[in-house]
């Protein structure tokens, strides 16, 4: 097995998005309109999600290269902080390991950065390191990252949409849709009936067999929860997703035991590694959601798989991209996958991480089909400006 001679981390130039679903301008739906966040308690920062800096962060992409010039490389979002860590920090557990030691690579970030680490933009960037070093192996042995993880469960993967027009998402196909929820609790009454009437009239606008789900953002507490999904039972939402910030796991056992009708408790997109999801899985929660970019990369998210399966609960990729589909079309856990609705106004498919890829898969009427090219099967766009703000000296 070939070793790997280099590692290199680079920031994205020119603003633009990439990996980071929220660098978008403020006529984009994820930034421009009213979503419930934590920050919504300051009328400040209530009206759009760029008001508190949510787009700062931007691109940060990792190239991992072995002794005969083969190169892999992954994304996420961390931009500069993720690369300085990558570069200063986690070359060394790296740059002369054999491409296939994937396990001792992650265990030692990981354990190297606890006292720093453990969640965060240090865990993106033991991501994009861990998923980089699978597209390279995937490249050195001629194989789909999907391959290398038990092969296909099945030929093609449905999916749903998140975005706020679940009803044209429905007319391009998707077996499903997400809406962010607009208001929390700062907005009271109002805000409530608000909810509850979009959630009606989306209800309305899609069919019976379409399922429908709100993502809350870590927004909510949970008496508002437990209203909120009291009041979702005349319209048959499937889930309600990261009602509650990552770490109050007493507060999603109490929505598990308290919820008044058998609505899916979702959550899990800003957790981390298998000892987060540990936690989170012993509350009940029904669906879990990791992101592979952010939760430690392919080698962790199959770990926290495997504990999922093992009790029966679903395992829902977060967004992600390729990264993702690779990892969905080999789980049993995941008959389906999200698709994030990254056109302006949701209103057609485009490219989840759109400028960054060449051939980036998207689904067609719903399913996704999973290239056979080695590694997870995309390249880097030639057009795009990236800056190595740490490089080795």
């Amino acid at each position: 097995m070939k070793k790997i001679k280099d590692l290199r981390a680079y920031a994205m130039e020119g603003g633009a998005r990439g990996a980071d679903c929220h660098a978008n301008a403020n006529d984009h739906w994820i930034t421009g309109t009213v979503i419930a966040t934590p920050m919504s308690k300051y009328p400040e920062y209530r009206r759009t999600r760029t008001s508190f800096g949510i787009h700062v962060l931007g691109t940060v992409m990792v190239e991992v290269e072995a002794e005969d010039g083969t190169v892999g490389f992954s994304v996420t979002n961390g931009g500069a902080p993720a690369a300085y860590v990558t570069e200063k920090h986690f070359r060394r557990f790296v740059v002369g390991q054999p491409a296939c030691n994937v396990e001792a690579m992650f265990d030692q970030m990981y354990h190297a950065s606890m006292y720093y680490g453990r969640k965060g933009i240090v865990i993106n960037a033991i991501s994009a390191v861990d998923c980089a070093v699978w597209d390279l192996l995937g490249r050195l042995r001629q194989e789909p990252v999907w391959a290398m993880i038990g092969g296909k469960m099945r030929d093609a993967q449905p999916m749903y949409a998140t975005g706020p027009r679940p009803d044209l998402a429905e007319e391009m196909g998707f077996l499903g849709g997400k809406l962010p929820l607009p208001y929390g609790p700062s907005s009271g009454p109002e805000g409530l009936r608000q909810n509850v009437g979009l959630a009606a009239a989306m209800r309305q606008s899609c069919g019976e067999d379409f399922f429908l789900a709100f993502d809350c953002w870590m927004a909510l507490d949970t008496r508002y929860a437990l209203e909120l999904i009291d009041r979702l039972k005349p319209y048959d939402f499937r889930w309600i997703e990261e009602c509650l910030p990552p770490d109050d796991y007493a507060g999603y056992r109490k929505l598990v035991d308290q919820r008044s009708h058998p609505i899916w408790i979702a959550t899990g997109e800003h957790e981390y590694t298998r000892w987060g999801f540990e936690n989170l899985l012993g509350t009940g929660v029904d669906v879990i959601q990791p992101d592979v970019n952010w939760c430690g990369g392919l080698t962790e998210l199959l770990k926290i798989k495997a504990m999922a399966s093992a009790k029966n609960r679903l395992v829902i990729p977060h967004g992600s991209s390729v990264y993702s589909y690779h990892f969905s079309i080999a789980s049993d856990a995941t008959p389906f996958s999200e698709f994030l609705m990254m056109a302006p106004k949701a209103d057609k498919v485009v490219p989840m991480f759109d400028p960054l890829f060449i051939d980036e898969p998207v689904p067609v009427n719903g399913v996704l089909e999973v290239t056979d090219k080695p590694g997870f099967g995309v390249e880097l766009s030639k057009d795009l400006e990236w800056n190595r703000p740490y490089p080795e000296s």
